[in-house]
């Protein structure tokens, strides 16, 4: 199995980089976000619930923010796709993090779990 720290030091730069402001911006929204490994992707758990997940776009390699929950957000930055329950937020590895943007995206996600529109229950 694959750690944490080797995800992000097989990663070149600038997406190394990127993806380490990433973990830091998502782990300093709460002190109940912790980060563990699944399906080989740094995943964020807000009190061991899953609620988003780093990851690279197979194309272009270009860092993204997959939110578990992100038909419940509404913010035209989230791509839907093809998915029916997530979202992602892409970003530019060569341009300065929306960090407003994301840190918004990020309490509105664990808003819903912190009122409990998404149990922590399993």
């Amino acid at each position: 199995m694959q750690s944490l720290d080797d995800f992000y030091i097989e990663k070149e730069e600038p997406h190394r980089g990127c993806l380490l402001a990433l973990r830091h911006l998502i782990l300093s929204q709460d002190v109940n976000v912790s980060e563990t490994i699944k399906y080989g992707m740094p995943c964020f758990c807000y009190k061991k619930k899953m609620f988003c997940y780093l990851w690279t776009d197979n194309k272009t390699n270009e860092p993204y923010i997959l939110m578990v929950e992100g038909n419940l957000l509404n913010f035209p930055e989230l791509e839907k796709g093809t998915r029916s329950r997530m979202k992602i937020l892409r970003v530019d590895s060569n341009e300065d993090l929306p960090v407003e943007l994301i840190s918004e995206i990020l309490n509105t996600a664990l808003d819903l779990y912190r009122d409990n529109v998404i149990s922590l229950k399993k």
